[in-house]
C-alpha cells in the first residue's frame, strides 16, 4: 500500500499513524481552568523531549480546543500522571469530552492531589506524576482536524518507593504502564528484553 497524505482523508491518515507508531505512552494530564475547575484527560500523542532540563509534551485536538489546552494556555501548568494497569478503566472514563465545567476526577473515582510546585493537582493514585510548566504552545496547522504541542519543564516529579529498584530506578515490571495501540486497542509494557549499546 501506498498513500500520499495530500489525497486521502485526515481521518485515513490519523488511522496510519495511530497503528503504525506503536505503542504509544499515555499522558494523564491534569490541569486546572481560571475558574479552579479540574480537568483530566488522557493523551496518546505523548512524549519526554529532552533531559537536560526536563522537557516532556502532548498534543491536544484544536478543534474546538480540549480543556487541557485551554487550562494549560491560560495557567501556564499542567500535570503528566502516568496511567497503569490497575488505572486504565478509570482512565478510559476520561477519554470522553465532557462540558468545561465538569471536573473529571469524580467520574474516575479517583483523587486530586495537592502538586508542590504547580496550582493544578496531580492523581494520588498514579506512581508516577511530573509537575510541569509550560515553555511552549506549538499550533501544528489551522486544519480542522489539527492539534497543538503543549511543551513543558518537568518542575518537580513525583514517584513511589514501591516501582523503584534497588539502584532507586523506575523499574518497569513493578510500573506496569500501559500503552495506547490503534483503535481500542492498548498494551502492557511487562514483556521486556534487552540489548546492551554497542560501544
Amino acid at each position: 500500500m501506498i498513500l500520499d497524505p495530500a489525497t486521502v482523508s485526515a481521518n485515513d491518515a490519523y488511522k496510519i499513524l495511530v497503528t503504525a507508531i506503536v505503542p504509544r505512552p499515555i499522558a494523564f494530564v491534569s490541569t486546572i481552568s481560571k475558574d479552579g475547575i479540574y480537568n483530566l484527560a488522557p493523551f496518546s500523542f505523548f512524549n519526554g523531549f529532552c533531559g537536560d532540563p526536563p522537557i516532556v509534551g502532548f498534543s491536544p485536538n484544536n478543534n474546538p480546543p480540549k480543556d487541557s489546552l485551554v487550562n494549560a494556555q491560560d495557567t501556564g501548568e499542567f500535570v503528566v500522571n502516568i496511567v497503569t494497569e490497575d488505572l486504565a478503566e478509570r482512565m478510559n472514563r476520561t477519554a470522553k469530552r465532557y462540558p468545561h465545567e465538569v471536573d473529571e476526577f469524580p467520574i474516575a473515582e479517583l483523587t486530586p492531589a495537592p502538586s508542590t510546585m504547580v496550582k493544578a493537582p496531580r492523581v494520588l493514585e498514579s506512581p508516577v506524576s511530573m509537575e510541569c510548566k509550560v515553555t511552549q504552545i506549538i499550533e501544528l496547522s489551522k486544519r480542522p482536524e489539527a492539534n497543538s504541542l503543549v511543551l513543558g519543564q518537568v518542575v518537580f516529579f513525583h514517584v513511589s518507593d514501591a516501582v523503584l529498584d534497588d539502584h532507586g530506578r523506575i523499574d518497569p515490571l513493578k510500573l506496569r504502564a500501559i500503552g495506547r495501540m490503534g483503535g481500542t486497542a492498548y498494551c502492557r509494557t511487562t514483556d521486556v528484553f534487552h540489548m546492551t549499546r554497542p560501544q
